[in-house]
């Protein structure tokens, strides 16, 4: 297979476009996410109360919203979700890649102790990247590539 920009599925790698619906609770900007990966990412519990196409995800790290949707006045907490969400501040464990279950302390002792510098070499290492479906999994619903880069970034500046 061939991957361009090292991104492991094929879909995005960069964050959706942002939009102007804020967050009901915290009010700051949200960007959009598929549906689908609402449906995947919501407890069995809730994934009935799924219901309309228009879905955020608050990127606020103090805020317990982590889906909603304005247009039916929709929200999801961190409770309401199957994954912990990496960069919300409390997440446990901080996942870089979702689909293989490489966290991010994952990423950085393969950079710090095993000298690790690409997205290739992590990759190869931890096993990140290597059951692809971040539609699914990843809670906003891209490629986690840039999550690792930010790892392997945030390993390299503590070497």
């Amino acid at each position: 297979m061939s991957i361009n920009n090292e991104c492991c599925c094929g879909s995005k790698t960069e964050k959706p476009d942002q939009i102007k619906d804020n967050c009901p609770v915290c009010n700051k900007e949200g960007i959009s996410v598929s549906k689908v990966t609402i449906e995947h990412l919501v407890t069995d519990d809730y994934r009935n109360a799924v219901d309309g196409d228009q879905y955020k995800i608050c990127l606020n790290e103090d805020c317990d919203v982590v889906y909603y949707n304005t247009d039916n006045k929709i929200k999801f907490l961190k409770d309401q979700v199957r994954v912990p969400i990496w960069f919300k501040k409390d997440a446990d464990p901080k996942y870089a890649c979702y689909c293989s279950e490489v966290t991010e302390d994952q990423v950085i002792e393969a950079v710090i102790k095993h000298g690790a510098r690409t997205i290739k070499e992590v990759n190869a290492l931890t096993g990140a990247m290597k059951n692809p479906n971040c539609k699914e999994n990843n809670p906003l619903g891209v490629c986690c590539h840039k999550i690792i880069k930010k790892a392997i970034n945030k390993g390299l500046s503590m070497k």
